[in-house]
């Protein structure tokens, strides 16, 4: 007796047709990757932002001072015909993303250029000398 291998191949389109669809929305489709890399004097943040420019990018800190970085590019193809569409392309990403920054940073001093199809943020750290020296007094109950 040989083995066969039955596949149930009706059983992913199911899947595919349900969850494949513009009412249903996917989450972090359009998010990019986002990779932190540390080093002795700066932390440095990649955002794989292929098509986009800089005046895609918003890049503020916040009330509680974290890093927002914010993406917003809207492109619309404008050939149309005389008729009803019969492929209408529009296009719209929008990306927010918000970090914490630690204590050691110079908030002053971030800078940021896009290059290549990637943002590169730059936050340098501060000096040790820098640093604020703290103290506490633990009160003994």
């Amino acid at each position: 007796m040989m083995p066969v291998r039955r596949t149930q191949n009706w059983l992913p389109s199911i899947f595919s047709d349900f969850f494949d669809n513009d009412w249903m929305v996917r989450a972090n489709a359009t998010a990019p990757s986002i990779n932190v890399i540390e080093t002795e004097n700066e932390y440095k943040i990649e955002v794989a932002a292929p098509g986009m420019t800089k005046e895609d990018f918003t890049i503020r800190l916040d009330e509680d001072e974290n890093l927002v970085i914010a993406m917003e590019k809207k492109t619309e193809n404008s050939d149309k015909k005389e008729g009803r569409y019969l492929r209408r392309e529009f296009s719209y990403a929008k990306f927010q993303q918000t970090m914490i920054l630690p204590d050691n940073v110079e908030k002053d001093k971030i800078a940021a250029k896009v290059e290549h199809g990637v943002l590169n943020i730059f936050i340098p750290k501060k000096t040790e000398s820098e640093l604020p020296k703290t103290s506490k007094v633990i009160e003994i109950s």
